[in-house]
């Protein structure tokens, strides 16, 4: 079995590198970390620098240390003036299989293109119901490239910033007691599923009993005597009908104590959406419904019965908050290994769903001190012959078209720049 290795040179400061193939959430979550492919783990590819470096810069950010002494331009391989953003699924991923492409896109990133530079990258994706790690664990292997948990930007990542204000929480959806997992390493102090809540009162949902599995993971407690003070969705639900009801009844119920009714039904608890797809790129032919559509039928199900509208949050792409996050992380990354504190002049966000990637990106761009540059690919939800709600600034076929757009197009911004400092080119 492969042990970590340790890399320190300036900017990457003592990041252990695992392998993809015996890494582990808890592993990965001991200290800064790169997932590599066990070919590259004792000899670092071309995506090392900028997984390690993204690495730093993240921990930096969320813990707010000041960084340490940043390294010149000419120490770094990895230009700092362009940035790319990708969504995963139905850019990079479709149905747990790597869109072939991507394995392309990502190489050039990495310096196999003609102008002999490497360009940064993250990824920001709505997928949730997995830690960050888990997220670069899953897309090492499925790329066969070095990663960190650091360029990962998850719809329910902006969540960590509220474990303070509630104490106890619902959260709702994903496989097992993985979201459990997840809020409780945000630092959400008690942590509530709909499985505890169904295992304390099994007449809760009368058309889902627990498997023997379910039930020996979820948590005995008498929630006549608990107040749940906030209700996250952090990922898809995977029975909407129990879980919808469950919500209602926290939703119409006295300070979110279970099993009594409000007079006014507006004493329930708050209503967190990690994101608000409605739709996303799956396996299947045809778009899946998503969160969004669990959002949708919420509020309409609690009018139908209260007779009120429904408020409820989301935050993942198109919210802002994502963006700026985003543009956070890339700041400390540019200032950590390029000693510039701002981010790069232009981020190129790749992204399959108009509606979310393209509203959120354009959106974005018209607040932003730099140049947010959105670009459509037709791999995922957006198909080729429609007309997109929100329009890109480019529309492309593939990932790998995406990257060169962007390449070439901060080439020829370059070479522009270059003929007018050089007399070459001038406004006359």
């Amino acid at each position: 079995m492969s042990g970590p290795s340790l890399v320190a040179p300036s900017q990457e400061r003592f990041v252990r590198r695992l392998s993809s193939v015996n890494a582990t959430r808890e592993s990965i979550s001991l200290g800064p970390t790169v997932v590599a492919p066990p070919k590259h783990l004792m000899a670092p590819s071309a995506a090392s620098e900028v997984a390690s470096a993204m690495e730093v810069a993240r921990r930096e950010l969320e813990l707010s240390v000041l960084p340490g002494t940043p390294t010149s331009t000419d120490e770094s391989s990895v230009s700092s003036d362009y940035a790319y953003a990708f969504d995963i699924d139905g850019v990079l991923i479709r149905g747990g299989r790597p869109i072939p492409e991507a394995i392309e896109a990502m190489k050039m990133l990495n310096g196999e293109n003609e102008y002999g530079v490497k360009v940064p990258y993250i990824f920001v994706t709505n997928g949730g119901g997995k830690t960050e790690a888990e997220r670069c664990l899953q897309l090492s292997q499925q790329l066969e490239i070095e990663v960190s948990p650091g360029q990962f930007i998850c719809g329910h990542t902006p969540m960590r910033e509220m474990a303070d204000a509630y104490k106890t929480v619902l959260v709702v959806g994903g496989e097992g007691e993985k979201c459990r997992h997840v809020a409780e390493g945000y630092g959400f102090k008690d942590v509530v599923t709909p499985g505890d809540i169904i295992k304390d009162n099994q007449d809760t949902t009368p058309f889902r009993k627990l498997t023997e599995s379910e039930y020996a993971d979820s948590r005995a407690r008498n929630f006549a005597e608990v107040e749940i003070e906030a209700i996250f969705v952090f990922a898809d639900s995977r029975d909407w009908a129990s879980d919808t009801q469950i919500i209602l009844d926290l939703l119409m119920s006295k300070n979110g104590r279970l099993g009594t009714r409000s007079d006014t039904f507006d004493e329930g608890p708050p209503v967190f959406f990690s994101h608000n797809d409605v739709v996303w790129s799956a396996s299947h032919d045809l778009t899946r419904i998503g969160m969004g559509a669990l959002r949708v039928s919420l509020e309409s199900m609690y009018e139908a019965i209260t007779g009120k509208q429904l408020k409820t949050t989301a935050f993942g792409k198109p919210q802002m908050g994502t963006f700026q996050f985003a543009t956070r992380l890339l700041q400390q990354w540019r200032k950590d290994t390029h000693g510039i504190d701002a981010p790069p002049s232009t981020v190129y966000f790749v992204g399959d769903t108009p509606e979310s990637d393209i509203r959120g990106t354009n959106e974005y761009n018209k607040t932003a001190d730099n140049q947010w540059y959105s670009i459509l690919v037709e791999t995922g939800v957006f198909q080729q012959g429609t007309t997109p709600r929100f329009t890109p600034k480019a529309t492309v076929n593939t990932v790998l078209d995406a990257v060169k757009h962007g390449m070439e197009r901060e080439y020829r911004k370059l070479l522009k720049k270059s003929m007018e400092s050089t007399g070459v080119l001038t406004d006359e």
